[in-house]
């Protein structure tokens, strides 16, 4: 599949938008789902430290670290998402 994703990622974009992230993170918007415990992706409940921030869409493909585009997720979803998009993800599936 990364045959035909071509990703053109602008450093300063991503250096920007994780520092957006980071500030996030200290939010109580951020703390409030993180004690959800619940996986965007696979649905599971996990504990708080078990859980990443996922971009939605991938800072590296252009993403921003807002709250549309953040979601809690696991470490074994974060992982295999990777730069993919939503979409990509349901395609390689199918």
């Amino acid at each position: 599949m990364s045959d035909w994703i071509e990703i053109n990622k602008d450093d300063r974009h991503i250096r920007r938008e994780r520092e957006k992230a980071r500030q996030l993170r200290q939010t109580q918007y951020w703390q409030r789902l993180l004690q959800q415990g619940i996986c965007h992706y696979c649905g599971r409940k996990f504990s708080p430290a078990e859980l990443t921030m996922d971009h939605v869409v991938p800072l590296a493909r252009g993403g921003k670290s807002v709250r549309g585009n953040v979601v809690v997720c696991c470490r074994e979803c974060n992982s295999r998402k990777k730069y993919k998009t939503p979409v990509e993800m349901i395609l390689e599936e199918l």
